[in-house]
């Protein structure tokens, strides 16, 4: 799906124009926010995500109308392996240049995700009414998913980074001042490099009139990212390689294993908004 961020402007632009025939809204969206990915052996737990929404409706006709505007989200999750002890391999090079197999082995890592993004959404209403000061809401559409921040904070009861150098048959295992060695309790922080992405979304529910200019909506709702919001050209180690300290080792994360991996979000749950007539 190819996006054109200039064509969703111009509609913006558009609908801005036109703002007297435009139905105003404000909401809070909340719910189950899962950052799926395609990474075998790993696990999450403890997802949820909501969102901060406003913008307007421009009626067609009675029931017909187009909506966008503008949201800020966030995903919150934990990701470990799916076993409490794994070992990751990759290739580095050394402060001499030489290149070897940088063995990454940890016990119980966990790390806490926390995923912010601005949204613009374009998507179509249905509206019925179905009793008095009651109409029934469908909403279908697409966003442009932004990340402006992708953290990780990630922790382990040790860190064992050790190196094979093929060349010369050898392994190290205890060289700290070289990158080399075990450290307990290991604590760092990250940040995945991001891209924006495509979403669905859709919205079923219900307004109710609570007078003659503003309507309380109650909806539930689903969406989908398509393509994978991670950007990056290499596969790194989970927990980096320091050419000068073991215990200097930065936190890449567990989706920076697999530079072609699927990283995208997806999300159910409840809206509620405010719309003003």
């Amino acid at each position: 799906m190819k996006f054109n961020i200039k064509n969703i402007i111009g509609t913006i632009a558009f609908l801005i124009s036109q703002g007297i025939a435009a139905q105003f809204y404000v909401g809070i969206q909340s719910g189950i926010g899962n950052i799926q990915s395609d990474i075998t052996g790993i696990q999450t737990g403890n997802r949820l995500g909501g969102a901060i929404k406003a913008g307007y409706i421009y009626s067609l006709n009675s029931h017909f109308g187009i909506g966008t505007g503008l949201e800020f989200s966030q995903y919150k999750q934990e990701v470990s392996f799916s076993r409490p002890t794994a070992t990751l391999s990759n290739f580095e090079v050394d402060a001499s240049t030489s290149a070897f197999v940088y063995n990454m082995t940890t016990n119980n890592y966990r790390e806490k995700q926390t995923l912010q993004a601005v949204q613009i959404p374009l998507f179509v209403q249905y509206k019925k009414n179905i009793n008095t000061g009651v109409d029934f809401n469908f909403r279908a559409g697409a966003k442009y998913f932004l990340p402006v921040n992708y953290e990780i904070n990630a922790t382990a009861d040790y860190a064992n980074g050790t190196a094979y150098y093929p060349d010369v048959n050898l392994t190290i295992g205890d060289l700290p001042e070289y990158g080399f060695g075990k450290q307990n309790n290991y604590s760092a922080s990250g940040e995945y490099k991001t891209k924006g992405i495509i979403m669905s979304s859709f919205e079923l529910g219900f307004t109710f009139d609570m007078g003659k200019k503003s309507s309380l909506y109650a909806a539930m709702f689903l969406e989908n990212g398509y393509g994978t919001i991670l950007d990056q050209n290499k596969n790194e180690s989970y927990i980096g390689y320091s050419p000068t300290s073991s215990a200097e080792r930065k936190a890449n994360g567990l989706y920076s294993t697999n530079k072609d991996a699927e990283i995208k979000p997806v999300a159910f749950g409840v809206t509620l908004g405010w719309n003003f007539k």
